[in-house]
């Protein structure tokens, strides 16, 4: 069967159009929640899962507390566990004005800022989903250190339809203590 010409440009062109249609997904930012109030988003919160980051490689028990300071930021404190030590880093995280409170500006080291959104948030503020815009990093985040299978679940699918690539997600593991 020999295609013409003819058929080969139709056939590019349609592939051409289509482009934009698969890619979509990915190319623009995913849209994050409309609205954090920060004074219920403090407090204590374990990691669930997350993409795996050069930082974290080796934690288990990972948490985050977040607490609002007088000069307008939100203190971060990220804490791990490294075989026998617990290891710490202390942050600060800024709004970004116009955001809903729902997209920050983590800095652990001065001067460089990374991008904190905020995607998915239950009403109660029992979970939340946060990563970056690029999707390069992205974190399931419980105020518990375990998380319903069914809810779980639930996130990572939207969490797919938002365009994050969930194959990459790995469980963090957290002791009873």
């Amino acid at each position: 069967m020999k295609i013409s010409l003819f058929q080969r440009f139709k056939f590019t062109l349609i592939l051409i159009t289509m482009i934009p249609i698969f890619t979509n997904c990915r190319s623009q930012p995913p849209e994050t929640v409309e609205y954090v109030d920060l004074e219920k988003y403090t407090g204590l919160w374990y990691e669930i899962a997350a993409f795996p980051a050069r930082f974290q490689k080796g934690c288990s028990n990972t948490t985050a507390e977040y607490q609002l300071s007088t000069k307008g930021y939100v203190i971060v404190i990220n804490k791990c566990q490294r075989e026998t030590r617990r290891t710490e880093i202390k942050g600060k995280a800024f709004v970004v004005p116009n955001s809903g409170n729902a997209k920050l500006k983590v800095q652990f080291f001065w001067p460089f800022r990374g991008d904190y959104w905020i995607f998915d948030l239950a009403d109660d503020y029992s979970w939340a989903v946060v990563g970056s815009p690029k999707r390069n990093y992205l974190w399931i985040l419980a105020r518990s250190p375990e998380m319903d299978t069914q809810l779980y679940d639930e996130i990572t699918g939207r969490v797919a339809g938002k365009g994050f690539d969930i194959s990459k997600l790995e469980k963090t593991y957290h002791d009873s203590k």
